[in-house]
C-alpha cells in the first residue's frame, strides 16, 4: 500500500496521497453500522456481481467475504488497462485487479441511481456482500456522519481520477476538432462525466468501429454509453436521456418545493431544503452549475484562498444536495408555470410536475450581441464559456475575448495559459468600472494578454462548414479597424433574465425583465418575505432576481435564506403537511 511519501523521499501527488481514502477497507464495526441500510447477497464462484456494458441496479456493494476480480472495460466492450489509473493514484498494480473483504464497489452515480457500469466484477470464490441501494446509501451518509464522510470522499475521489484519465465513461467517435464533438465534449465535461474521444481520422480502431456500427461520415459523431447504447450525433437532451440525467419518473404527489435552475442559488436552496426534510425537485434546462460552473477559477469565494474552479465548486454542491435526498432532472426545460390554487409546472417534454412552492433560480441566459454572422458560428468557434475543452482546442493559437466583467477576466487569465495570445476586447473605456481589482492586476501580469478598450466587434468571417476563421473589430474613438485570423472567439457580454416561462402568472418584473421580490413588489397588499414575488408560493433567488448582486457568494446566500422563508410559507399554507421540519431516522434508511 502507498504511504504519504515516495521511496525517494519526494512528496506524493494529491491523488497518490489519497489512495487509502479512495479505496478504504472498512472494519467489522463500520460494516455493522451499514447493515441496517442494506441486505446481504451471495454470489457463487465465477458469478458476475456486475458486467460492463450491461445495466445494473444502482447502489453500493460492501464485500463481507471472498474475493472479487475487477476488470474495467470501455463502452465498446474492449478491456481497459488499469495501469494508467494505478500510476495516477500511486497504487500497486497488483492491488487494482481484485477487491477483498471490507472494500466498496461503488461510484458517485450510485447516489442518484444513475450509476453506469464500466467494470466486470466477478466472484473469484464464494462471495458475500452487503448490497445498499441508492436510497439506503443517501440515508447512510446522513445518519452515520463520520463513516458517511469517509465513503463519500472515496466516491468523489474516484470520480476525479476517472475524469482526469477519461476513463470509464461514454466514448465519442468523431473528428476531435469538429463542432459536434466539441459540443458533446463540453456537455459531458460540464456534467462531470468522464469520457473519451476516438478520432475518426487518426485512431487505428476507428475504421473497425465505423464498420461495426455501419456508419458513414455524415452520421458522425456517435456516442457509445457505458451500457452499450449507440447514439448517432445526439442532441444534448438525447445524450442526457441516455445517461439517465433526466428523471424517468416524477412523483404524482406535489413536491414541497420545485426549484427551477441548478446554478449556485438553486443548488444552495436544494442542499438546505433537502437537509431540513423538505421534498425537493430541481429542474435544470442544461446542466448543474449555471454560469458559475463555466468559470475557470473563482478566487474571491470565501474559504478558497487559492481559488477553485466553478465546476469543482458546483460539482460538490450537486453531490451534497443528492446526499440529502434532493431529486434532480437535468436537461429538463420548463415550458410554463400554471398558477392558481395549485402550482403546476409544464415541461417541454409534455410532462407535468405539481409543487406546493416554486423557487425560481433560473438565472440568466447569455446575451448575444448584434454581430453579423454570429448565429451561424455559435459552437463553431464562438463560445460563451471557456472550459478545458475549448482551452485544449485553442492551444498555441491567437484567440479573441469580448467582455469586461469578472467572468471575462477569469476567462482571459485561464486562456492565457493555453493560447499563444489573447486579444481582450472591452467595450467600455477601462476595466476599473466593471472588474475586481485582483483580476485587473492578474491580467496586467499576463504577458500574452492585450486589452483593447472602447472596442467593438464589427464582423466575423467563416462558414458553418469551416467554422470561424477571422474576427474584425473597431476602436470606437479612433475608428481604426483591425482584422485577425482567429478561430476561437469567447463572448462574456452579460446575460438577460431567464424568466420567459413565467409569462401569464403575473410575477412582477422590473424594466429589464428581472423578478421583483419582497419590498420591491409594488402594492403587494401584505408584507412579503424578502424572496417572495407576491404570487402565492412563488419565490425568486439568484441572478434572475431584481437587485441581486450577481455574485456566486450572494447567490448561495440567497438560496440558503429562501429555505427558512419556505418553511414560513408552508406552515401558513392551508394544505401544509410540513408545518414542522421532518426528522430523518438515525438508525436506518430514511
Amino acid at each position: 500500500m502507498p504511504t504519504s511519501d515516495e521511496p525517494d523521499g519526494q512528496p506524493a501527488s494529491t491523488l497518490e496521497s489519497r489512495f487509502l481514502q479512495m479505496f478504504p477497507v472498512l472494519s467489522a464495526g463500520e460494516i455493522d453500522r451499514i447493515r441496517p441500510f442494506g441486505q446481504v447477497r451471495r454470489f457463487r464462484a465465477g458469478e458476475f456481481l456486475a458486467q460492463a456494458t450491461k445495466p445494473r441496479e444502482a447502489g453500493m456493494f460492501v464485500i463481507l467475504s471472498g474475493r472479487v476480480k475487477v476488470s474495467p472495460r470501455d463502452p465498446l466492450g474492449r478491456p481497459l488497462s488499469v495501469a494508467p489509473f494505478a500510476q495516477l493514484i500511486g497504487a500497486p498494480l497488483e492491488e487494482m485487479g481484485e477487491a477483498v473483504a471490507g472494500e466498496l464497489l461503488a461510484e458517485i452515480g450510485d447516489l442518484s441511481g444513475s450509476a453506469s457500469n464500466v467494470l466486470d466484477a466477478q466472484a473469484v470464490d464464494e462471495v458475500e456482500v452487503l448490497a445498499v441501494p441508492s436510497e439506503g446509501l443517501r440515508a447512510l451518509l446522513v445518519a452515520q456522519a463520520e463513516l458517511g464522510e469517509r465513503i463519500l470522499r472515496a466516491l468523489i475521489l474516484r470520480r476525479v481520477a476517472l475524469i482526469e484519465l477519461g476513463f470509464g465513461g461514454p466514448v465519442i467517435l468523431g473528428a476531435t476538432n469538429s463542432p459536434e464533438v466539441t459540443r458533446l465534449s463540453g456537455f459531458l465535461g460540464r456534467t462531470g462525466i468522464p469520457f473519451r474521444v476516438i478520432d475518426a481520422a487518426t485512431d487505428p480502431d476507428a475504421a473497425v468501429l465505423i464498420e461495426r456500427f455501419t456508419l458513414d461520415g455524415s452520421q458522425l459523431p456517435i456516442v457509445v454509453t457505458a451500457d452499450g447504447t449507440v447514439l448517432k450525433n445526439p442532441t444534448k437532451n438525447e445524450l442526457a436521456q441516455a445517461l439517465k440525467l433526466v428523471m424517468g419518473t416524477l412523483r404524482e404527489d406535489a413536491y414541497d418545493v420545485v426549484i427551477v435552475g441548478a446554478g449556485p442559488a438553486g443548488l444552495s436552496a436544494a442542499v438546505y431544503g433537502a437537509s431540513e426534510g423538505l421534498s425537493v425537485l430541481v429542474l435544470e434546462a442544461a446542466t448543474f452549475g449555471g454560469q458559475a460552473g463555466a468559470s475557470a477559477r473563482i478566487e474571491n469565494y470565501l474559504g478558497f484562498p487559492t481559488g477553485v474552479s466553478g465546476q469543482a465548486l458546483m460539482g460538490r454542491a450537486f453531490t451534497q444536495a443528492q446526499k440529502f435526498g434532493a431529486e434532480f432532472s437535468l436537461s429538463t426545460e420548463v415550458k410554463k408555470l400554471e398558477c392558481g390554487p395549485h402550482l403546476t409546472l409544464h415541461l417541454v417534454d409534455g410532462r407535468k410536475v405539481r409543487a406546493r412552492a416554486v423557487v425560481v433560480a433560473s438565472g440568466a441566459r447569455y446575451r448575444r450581441p448584434e454581430i453579423p454572422n454570429l448565429a451561424a458560428l455559435e459552437g463553431r468557434g464562438v463560445s460563451y464559456w471557456a472550459s478545458p475543452v475549448e482551452a485544449r482546442l485553442c492551444r498555441g493559437e491567437e484567440v479573441a475575448l469580448l467582455g469586461g466583467g469578472n467572468s471575462a477576466g477569469q476567462a482571459a487569465v485561464y486562456l492565457s495559459s493555453h493560447a499563444r495570445h489573447v486579444q481582450m476586447l472591452v467595450r467600455g473605456p477601462n476595466l476599473a468600472r466593471t472588474m475586481s481589482r485582483y483580476l485587473i492586476d492578474r491580467i496586467a501580469a499576463c504577458h500574452n494578454v492585450t486589452v483593447c478598450c472602447d472596442t467593438e466587434i464589427i464582423n466575423l468571417t467563416g462558414t458553418v462548414d469551416q467554422g470561424l476563421t477571422a474576427v474584425r473589430w473597431r476602436n470606437c474613438r479612433t475608428k481604426d479597424e483591425e482584422e485577425h485570423a482567429i478561430a476561437h472567439l469567447f463572448l462574456f457580454t452579460g446575460a438577460d433574465p431567464a424568466a420567459g416561462w413565467l409569462e401569464g402568472c403575473g410575477v412582477p418584473l422590473d424594466d429589464k425583465g428581472f423578478i421583483r421580490t419582497g419590498a420591491d413588489v409594488p402594492s403587494p397588499g401584505r408584507a412579503l418575505l424578502p424572496m417572495e414575488t407576491g404570487i402565492e408560493g412563488i419565490f425568486a433567488v439568484g441572478d434572475v432576481r431584481s437587485g441581486s448582486l450577481k455574485r456566486v457568494g450572494a447567490a448561495i446566500g440567497e438560496g440558503a435564506a429562501v429555505v427558512s422563508q419556505l418553511h414560513t410559507f408552508l406552515a401558513r399554507s392551508p394544505s401544509s403537511t410540513t408545518a414542522q421540519i421532518r426528522e430523518r431516522p438515525s438508525g436506518g434508511p430514511a
